[in-house]
C-alpha cells in the first residue's frame, strides 16, 4: 500500500485494488480511519477530532488529485504523491 502523503504526523495510503466507495487510509500514531474522497467522511475506523477534521479539509483540498490516484490505483496499478496541505 504506498503512502501518497505526509502531513501533521498523519500518514495517507492508498490500496492498489481496494474496494469501493473511494478512499484512502488515513494512519495517526495508534488510530486508523478509512476516508470517503468524495466528502471526506470517515467511512470506517476513527481518528482523534483535530487531525480528522484536517484530513477532511485535506479530501476537500486535493479532491481532484485523490480521485485521479484512485483510478490509477484501480487500473494499473500507480500512485503518485499528493501535496500536504498547505503545500
Amino acid at each position: 500500500m504506498p503512502t501518497i502523503a505526509i502531513f501533521s504526523g498523519i500518514i495517507i495510503q492508498m490500496f492498489f485494488e481496494d474496494h469501493n466507495p473511494p478512499h484512502v487510509h488515513a494512519i495517526y500514531g495508534g488510530a486508523k480511519a478509512l476516508v470517503r474522497i468524495s466528502d471526506g467522511a470517515i467511512i470506517r475506523g476513527s481518528l482523534p477530532r483535530k487531525q480528522a477534521n484536517l484530513v477532511k479539509s485535506w479530501v476537500a483540498l486535493r479532491q481532484a488529485e485523490l480521485m485521479e490516484n484512485w483510478r490509477h490505483a484501480q487500473t494499473d496499478g500507480r500512485c503518485f504523491r499528493v501535496a500536504g496541505p498547505h503545500d
